[in-house]
This record gives structure tokens, sequence and C-alpha cells, in this order.
């Protein structure tokens, strides 16, 4: 995938645009396992192991992958401390701390609704 850098143009910032720089941050950051870490990393610091502990069922690979899709996207910050082993920790940027603001939102939305989306589906599946 071609990263486009956001020159200020109002296409750029366009999600209903295929080719907007937006609809592509949007793709990466809005998936299961992004949302999760975010959640989980909220106003800690956390190490790898940690951050996979908090969130079960994800691989190794996946959160290795939504962390670096997350620092490269200015939403984490990794930092390596020079210990033997070397420990690496993950924090939220600014942006990515008002982004768990959303985040926790659809928490709450999803705890508030549970009930009536499990109502509907065993409705629709009868």
């Amino acid at each position: 995938m071609v990263t486009k850098k956001y020159e200020g143009l109002p296409d750029e910032a366009d999600l209903t645009r295929a080719d907007s720089l937006a609809r592509e941050i949007f793709s990466e950051v809005a998936n299961k396992w992004a949302l999760l870490i975010i959640e989980a990393l909220g106003e800690r610091t956390l190490r790898f192991g940690e951050v996979r502990n908090e969130i079960e069922g994800i691989s190794h690979k996946m959160l290795t992958q939504n962390l670096r899709m997350l620092e490269r996207n200015g939403l984490v910050d990794r930092t390596v401390h020079p210990t033997v082993p070397p420990r690496v920790e993950y924090a939220l940027t600014v942006p990515g701390r008002a982004l768990r603001e959303t985040v926790g939102g659809m928490c709450d939305w999803t705890h508030q609704y549970l009930g009536d989306i499990e109502a509907s589906r065993h409705r629709f599946d009868a």
C-alpha cells in the first residue's frame, strides 16, 4: 500500500473517497485489535507482555503488527530502555489518548446496548 502525504487538500480528509488519506488511516485504526490495544493502554505505560495479557485471544503476531501500525500513525509511543534484555514499553500519544475517548464511548455503547443487540440477534436467527 502506498501512503499518501496529507497536504491540506479537502479530498484527502474525505472518508467517502476511496483514495483519501483519511480513509486509509480509518481503515488501519478501526480494527478490533487496534481498538482493544488503545483501550488496554489507556493512561498507562505497559510492556508488550502486559498488553498481551490485557487482551485475551490476541496472538503475538497480531499484537506486534498492530502496535507497529499504531506507532507508525503516531498513536502509540514505543520506548526501548537500554537494559539487558531490552525493556520495551508502550504508551498512547496525545492523539492516541484523544482517540481513546472515542473508543471508550464505543465500549460504553456496547455495554449499554448489549442486551438489545443480543435480543435482536436471537429474533433474527429464529
